[in-house]
């Protein structure tokens, strides 16, 4: 990473806001990133489609779907001009009796090199350089997931149902660490071609415990700084309920069509999305995928719809809708699967672009006859 990279992160702002965390809107975001570069790709509507191991993130109740063999899941991203990486590891064991799977995923995202410039102006005032070192930032996630089929009397539909429970580590350097504990519930109702999936993320408020670890010398330049003295302290996260809806449009023999469709409600006030109200928040996801033999896949999608404004107007009193987009391929040889995605951390006007890679291998059991 470059110096001047580096020092688009000015500490003297970046660090208070760390320290002095509490009851937020905005919590564990790096949870709402994603997994598997198939659902970056497809814009992120994933709860009622997604049928392999990263299950155990966007719809627990989906990971029944893993049968017969174990399944290993990985992922790597770096946004940010590589300042941020994003990594992501799952594995989904089916039980013996087909019909109950169980998984654990890991998602960890970290900022390194973070210039800590707190003892930047000496006492007398003057500017000491060699008096910045720097620290890393790391959020992790450990998902426990179960899920199970219910008997169902029609044998074209299927019901899953699902858990997660989730422990949440968050680290800034060695000044601030937190610890966290929350539950997700979902399940999946299919009829033929037609999937519904329905997902209650934190629906017991999902909390973090901060705890500080701040010395007398720091303390003063918070003080002389006018900056708060932090405290421990708990965030929390509200609930939030993804509703989603997919199809299969078989075009012929060869070539199969899935759209989805997801909603995602917020109910912690106002947010900057379609559908906005002090109760309320809807924020639509769209995806597309086109598979060819099961073999090759194309994907496409969009989300995180926005009002902003106009770059192009003077007075900057024009909004317009903004929107995140993603592309991305597939592709499969027996029980390997390599995606791809491109997708934008931020909106088509202000793009973050990154390229997003996953594998997906399916642990085939050896045969004890030969």
């Amino acid at each position: 990473m470059t110096a001047k990279i580096k020092w688009l992160i000015p500490f003297c702002v970046f660090l208070p806001a760390l320290l002095s965390a509490q009851f937020r809107k905005y919590s564990n975001e790096f949870l709402n990133i994603g997994a598997g570069a198939r659902g970056l790709a497809m814009g992120s509507a994933q709860v009622a489609s997604v049928s392999d191991g990263t299950a155990g993130y966007w719809n627990p109740a989906a990971l029944v779907h893993v049968k017969n063999q174990a399944q290993v899941n990985i992922m790597h991203a770096e946004y940010f001009a590589g300042i941020g990486k994003y990594d992501y590891a799952n594995v989904a064991i089916p039980l013996s009796d087909g019909k109950r799977t169980i998984g654990i995923s890991v998602l960890r995202f970290a900022v390194d090199d973070i210039p800590n410039t707190v003892f930047l102006v000496e006492p007398d005032g003057s500017i000491n350089f060699d008096n910045i070192t720097t620290f890393s930032s790391a959020d992790y996630a450990f998902l426990f997931s179960y899920a199970q089929e219910l008997k169902m009397n029609d044998p074209d539909k299927k019901l899953n149902l699902g858990f997660n429970a989730k422990v949440i580590h968050r680290k800034a350097g060695d000044f601030a660490s937190a610890w966290g504990f929350g539950f997700d519930a979902g399940v999946q109702y299919i009829n033929k071609k037609l999937q519904v999936g329905l997902v209650a993320r934190d629906v017991t408020t999902t909390f973090n415990a901060w705890t500080y670890s701040i010395n007398d010398k720091m303390r003063e330049v918070f003080y002389v700084t006018q900056n708060d003295i932090p405290v421990k302290s708990t965030e929390l996260t509200a609930p939030k309920l993804i509703a989603g809806a997919s199809y299969n449009f078989r075009i012929n023999k060869s070539v199969n069509l899935l759209a989805e469709a997801n909603l995602d409600f917020t109910f912690d006030g106002r947010r900057n999305t379609v559908i906005s109200s002090s109760a309320v928040s809807i924020d639509p996801k769209i995806g597309l995928e086109a598979a060819v033999k099961n073999v090759f896949f194309v994907r496409a999608g969009i989300n995180n719809f926005q009002k902003a404004l106009d770059d192009d107007d003077s007075t900057y009193s024009k909004k317009i809708w903004i929107y995140q987009p993603a592309l991305g391929a597939g592709f499969r040889l027996q029980n390997v699967m390599i995606d791809y995605a491109f997708t934008n951390l931020a909106n088509q006007s202000n793009p973050l672009y990154t390229h997003v890679f996953s594998l997906k291998l399916d642990l085939v059991k050896k045969n004890k006859n030969k």
